[in-house]
């Protein structure tokens, strides 16, 4: 009954990280810095807050557990933030619809590599569930409309998807790190890495800090990656790689459904269709009886 509990807690907080990372393309339309600057402070950000949660809670860190897993952490974090600089970089060589189906490659990448090296069986609802879901990310992305151009971007955004591959399965292999603790390292090296890209590509002088983006930047470290990443790191440790991977899909399903009830952007009837085998597929992957 515990380890049902726990499975039930780690697909609960990975759906809630989801809707919240769907819901960051509305927060990045109305925050004018670069991509690179909003990148860096969603890390620096986290870091400083949950390290100001651990003070409040008195809390020390686990350090023999932190330096048992420094390399994985380290690596992790800094896939996450190579990971963040190229889907921003592919977004500036192809369409947003061609970055997002190149990049939702990841649960793909995931799940086929977890049967490798974690060992987890890959069944056939899985299988299933896997394709229903990558076809409602091709009829959400609107290429059947528009077709597919900027090969570029689309390298770029399968880059970015190996990476968030690598760091779920990285992730599966830490051991003993609470989930605060392992944000507050990772998000700390993702910093760190999308450091020099900022201060090299950006124009410091021009960067005028008033407060309603201030404010924006600092939902973005708080309420959009200090809050899910420390949900997703938790969870993680809960659930099976590839249920993960097939929950991630409603990440997405969201933002398509942020950008047309929101920004009023266009919702066709392939979109629609596409939001269903997305979200239909993330549940049936989870009905009883499961056969992880």
């Amino acid at each position: 009954m515990a380890e049902s509990d726990g499975y039930r807690k780690g697909v609960f907080e990975i759906v809630i990280t989801m809707l919240i990372f769907g819901t960051i393309g509305l927060l990045r339309r109305s925050i004018p810095y670069s991509s690179a600057m909003i990148a860096f402070f969603r890390g620096f950000i986290a870091v400083l807050v949950l390290i100001v949660l651990r003070l409040i809670d008195r809390r020390g860190f686990d350090l023999p557990a932190i330096r048992k897993n420094i390399i994985p952490l380290a690596v992790s974090g800094a896939f996450i933030g190579v990971n963040w600089i190229l889907l921003f970089e592919a977004y500036n060589y192809t369409t947003i619809a061609v970055a997002t189906i190149s990049y939702y490659m990841a649960p793909m990448f995931t799940i086929t590599t977890s049967c490798f090296i974690l060992k987890e069986r890959l069944t056939l609802r899985k299988s299933l569930c896997v394709l229903a879901a990558f076809l409602g990310i091709v009829l959400v992305s609107g290429v059947l409309e528009t077709g597919v151009s900027g090969i570029k971007g689309v390298l770029l955004a399968l880059a970015a998807a190996l990476l968030y591959s690598g760091d779920v399965i990285i992730n599966k292999i830490v051991k003993g790190v609470d989930g605060r603790d392992r944000t507050i390292i990772q998000m700390a090296f993702a910093a760190f890495t999308v450091l020099p890209y900022w201060l090299l590509t950006d124009n410091m002088a021009s960067i005028n800090l008033e407060p309603a983006p201030v404010l924006l930047l600092l939902a973005a470290g708080i309420i959009f990656t200090a809050l899910p990443y420390t949900l997703y790191f938790t969870a993680i440790q809960l659930i099976p790689a590839q249920t993960a991977a097939i929950l991630s899909y409603i990440d997405p399903a969201v933002a398509v459904l942020i950008s047309a009830l929101i920004l009023h952007e266009n919702l066709t009837l392939l979109t629609l269709l596409g939001i269903l085998f997305i979200l239909g597929a993330a549940i049936i992957s989870e009905l009883p009886a499961r056969d992880q």
